[in-house]
């Protein structure tokens, strides 16, 4: 479906073209390869071709992402009715991964000096991993791991072929993890161009020929107008949140303020944070396929951290949460239809478990100092208390005691009008004595 350039002006898909005769869009895909980047780069060929765009610039940064994301962009990258050029930018950009296959994908492939291209291997990590050996003729001997490097490799190897780049490379890029940086990806023609900046790269653009439709086009990029394409506030959102280590900091969000909410009903604040950060967590891992053992695991071991709280188990339940959520974390995204994509365990995991262990051993230490705090409401509160006798006890009388008046009962006689101390609170009733009297 195609949308008319007035209404994408009215969306805020690009700005007003800055001059010349002619302009390139252009995006920035920096972070994970999700469905919500896919669709982002989906609206900006629409958008190009609808507006009449000289080509259509990806500057890409990535780790990897959503296999099935990856397709979806490589698929609309090969069918787009004007030039793509993929840049892999600025200098110290990755194209790992998912990146390799879409820059593999581009009308033109280009990087910055100093970035680097390939380990496209499909990524099994954690204790779910298939077991990765290989027979003499190097092929894996686990079934599902053979399936998706056989899938993903035959993909990358038609990918390769359609754009006339280095097959061998990009074959050797899926089955052995191969990387190389911008100077060797030009020389064995994984990529077109190595350039400082966009207008370098428009520059050795120029007079270049590529097919587009199946018909041969010049591209004629010099001195062009640069149109910068913007998601919409909703995209950002979704893009931010398909961030493993947001997807997982969401989740334990989720569950804290709702366990909370439930454990002291009325605060409003921590549950309306919780339930905030499920609706979003939920969004996330939609967006990021997810292990559903690793999610257990993490609540689980939640749970039994706050659970050692009204358990006494001496730190076991306690060390056992550190350790499943731990575990949980590290094994949330390894699935096979993700590559490259993990929780980081020293940026994000360690901290929020040390996070927890310090919230969690405020609260039992708080826990144990009140049971050993003297008690300071209540009757109970009433004993070693000093008040005054108003009426002779003899045993029994009145006595005015924290601003209360009590019946009380002495085991000797006192004055009415004297200091008497309360040692007992029996019923309704008060036991006393002389208050200068010593036990």
């Amino acid at each position: 479906m195609r949308v008319a350039p007035s209404a994408l002006l009215a969306l805020g898909l690009f700005a007003t073209p800055a001059g010349g005769t002619g302009h390139v869009n252009v995006v920035e895909v920096d972070g994970v390869i999700s469905a919500a980047t896919a669709d982002f780069i989906q609206k900006s060929i629409d958008a190009s071709e609808e507006d009449g765009a000289l080509a259509l610039l990806v500057e890409l940064d990535t780790s990897g992402g959503v296999l099935e994301a990856t397709k979806d962009i490589v698929q609309a990258l090969l069918n787009a009715e004007i030039p793509t050029i993929v840049y892999v930018s600025p200098q110290g950009a990755w194209a790992a991964s998912a990146g390799t296959f879409i820059t593999m994908a581009a009308h033109v492939a280009a990087m910055a000096p100093g970035t680097s291209i390939g380990a496209a291997s499909p990524i099994f990590s954690g204790p779910s991993a298939p077991p990765s050996e290989r027979d003499e003729e190097g092929e894996r001997t686990d079934v599902l791991g053979q399936k998706v490097e056989n899938f993903t490799s035959a993909f990358i190897e038609a990918i390769a072929e359609e754009r006339d780049r280095n097959v061998e490379w990009a074959v050797k890029a899926v089955r052995e993890a191969e990387a190389i940086g911008s100077a060797e990806a030009l020389k064995l023609h994984v990529v077109d161009l190595v350039a400082r900046d966009r207008e370098d790269l428009f520059a050795q653009c120029e007079g270049r020929q590529v097919k587009v439709g199946g018909e041969p086009l010049t591209l004629a990029l010099v001195g062009a107008a640069v149109r910068k394409l913007e998601r919409t506030p909703l995209e950002k959102v979704f893009d931010f949140i398909a961030n493993p280590n947001v997807a997982a900091l969401l989740v334990v969000g989720a569950l804290l303020g709702l366990l909370v909410e439930f454990q002291y009903p009325g605060l409003f604040v921590p549950g309306a944070i919780g339930l905030v950060c499920l609706i979003l967590a939920v969004f996330a891992l939609d967006l990021l396929p997810f292990s559903a053992l690793g999610l257990v695991l993490m609540l689980v071991g939640v749970g039994l951290m706050v659970f050692e709280l009204f358990v006494t188990s001496y730190g076991l339940l306690f060390a056992a949460g550190i350790g499943l959520f731990l575990l949980g974390g590290v094994m949330l995204f390894d699935v096979p239809e993700v590559s490259g994509v993990e929780v980081s365990f020293w940026a994000v995991l360690l901290p929020t478990a040390v996070g927890l262990a310090v919230v969690m051993g405020v609260v039992v230490f708080g826990l144990a100092g009140s049971l050993t705090r003297k008690q300071v409401a209540g009757v109970g509160e009433l004993v070693g208390l000093v008040g005054r006798s108003e009426t002779a006890l003899s045993p029994e009388g009145r006595v005015f005691v924290r601003g209360e008046y009590w019946t009380a009962r002495a085991d000797e006689s006192i004055p009415a009008g004297s200091p008497v101390e309360v040692v007992a609170v029996e019923g309704l009733r008060l036991r006393v004595r002389a208050a200068s009297q010593k036990s």
